[in-house]
């Protein structure tokens, strides 16, 4: 078995390693996830592995579009795989320069105004002043809501009762005068303004809900949102052209609709195992613009990812099957197991954090066989992933089986990068996040 080079430097150990550089935020941040990795490490990888642009990128867990929108930046043609159905749709749109700005801009300012114009008919403002009502206006009685079995779905007290009635008229207009040319920037526009200030999330090491606002401002953050986003397509339509494909699919699966000998570059980074459910981070906006809208919907939205966290572990889960012969695996859940039941620990979830930890990187040994064949011979991988140490903090060295695993199935292991490393809020032991570089000999 190769060892791997464990590339250890101070600039990559630091914190603002993860932050997004002013000179990087045009598209970018249009809407990412607050657990997205930089564009800028993107950069440093593509020059690591030597990608130009007569050659292809693939992000096969593209989240929000951070290397494929950097690809196309650089005029490298990219594919991504999201199963996520709102990072899917952030991707897609974010890819999208062809719109023309002023067509989006203008278009939403008419919206704006006659929202605005629908806010004072009911006696209300758009200030975030909670709430401040005209008094030459009546005051609604009844605000509009969503359906029962959708609102249970969002995280209790997510967003106040006013914003999301608010909310619901922008999305009633913006549907009532779609312009199919500029829809779906609109949509995500507010998608990202939901997130930011309309809502009460608050994003720490887990997703939850912070200060409650009773009002907050709708129109407003909307609408600086499309101008940024008009701003930024002036500059960069000259670049529409670059290739970049977003398929929705599983991740375990691109065998199915990837070509073979397709892919000269990989550039991702995969969920950690890390007992975070994913899916909560983009409620909010998945069940308000209608991605989500019932529990079938989050369950096929959670069958289709790659388990990391015990919420999204079934009973006819199998990729667990894959790793039995890997002893290092197998002994990290029974450790798991053992403290648990020293411990006491007896409820549903708990039950699953062994199996968890199995299904992981089961489903990570059914992604990278898969993904061979659709790889050209010396093809380079980057895969950033993160140990793990809150499963009744048995340490989880997500980087070095990764490595493992892809070696049992061919590739060549080139190097283990340490880009940065944080402190595991539970154990407050140091935990290394790392780029595993791989080769596919072909």
């Amino acid at each position: 078995m190769t060892t791997a080079t464990a590339t250890r430097t101070s600039a990559r150990s630091k914190p603002e390693r993860n932050r997004l550089r002013p000179e990087d935020r045009a598209v970018h941040d249009w809407y990412r996830f607050v657990l997205s990795f930089p564009s800028h490490l993107v950069r440093d990888y593509l020059g690591v592995l030597g990608v130009d642009s007569t050659q292809r990128v693939l992000d096969p867990f593209c989240g929000t579009g951070t290397t494929l929108v950097e690809c196309k930046k650089l005029g490298i043609p990219s594919v991504g795989i999201e199963r996520n159905p709102v990072a899917e749709f952030a991707s897609r749109t974010k890819l999208d320069w062809s719109v023309d700005p002023d067509s989006l801009v203008s278009h939403a300012e008419r919206i704006a105004a006659q929202a605005f114009e629908r806010f004072k008919d009911q006696g209300m403002d758009d200030l975030g002043v909670a709430p401040l009502f005209q008094s030459n206006a009546p005051r609604i009685t009844e605000l509009q809501t969503l359906p029962v079995d959708r609102q249970k779905l969002l995280l209790k007290n997510s967003i106040s009762p006013l914003p999301l009635h608010k909310t619901l008229l922008l999305l009633d207009m913006l549907e009532q005068q779609r312009d199919e040319t500029v829809y779906q920037h609109e949509r995500l526009a507010l998608a990202a303004a939901l997130v930011s200030e309309i809502g009460n999330l608050h994003f720490g090491p887990e997703v939850g809900v912070g200060r409650i606002q009773e009002d907050a401002p709708v129109i407003g953050p909307w609408l600086d949102r499309v101008r940024t986003m008009g701003r930024d397509l002036a500059t960069l339509r000259k670049q529409a052209a670059t290739d970049a494909t977003v398929h929705f699919a599983d991740s375990r699966r691109l065998e199915e609709f990837l070509e073979p000998s397709s892919i000269d570059a990989v550039i991702t980074s995969p969920p950690y195992p890390n007992e975070k459910d994913y899916t909560r981070t983009t409620r909010l906006e998945s069940v308000l613009l209608g991605f989500v809208r019932d529990k079938q919907d989050l369950r096929d939205m959670k069958q289709g990812l790659v388990r990391s966290n015990t919420r999204g572990v079934y009973k006819a889960d199998e990729d667990d099957a894959l790793v039995a012969r890997h002893e290092g695996i197998q002994r990290i859940a029974r450790l798991i197991e053992e403290r648990r039941i020293e411990q006491g620990k007896t409820s549903g979830f708990e039950r699953q954090y062994a199996r968890v930890t199995k299904l992981y990187f089961g489903g990570m040994v059914r992604h990278l066989a898969g993904l061979r064949s659709r790889l050209r011979p010396g093809a380079r991988l980057a895969y950033v992933v993160g140990d793990q140490a809150s499963y009744l903090r048995v340490m989880i060295r997500t980087g070095q089986i990764l490595g493992e695993l892809a070696q049992s199935l061919g590739y060549e292991l080139t190097a283990i990068d340490l880009f940065r490393t944080r402190i595991a809020t539970a154990s407050r032991q140091y935990l290394r996040e790392e780029v595993v570089r791989l080769r596919w000999p072909g």
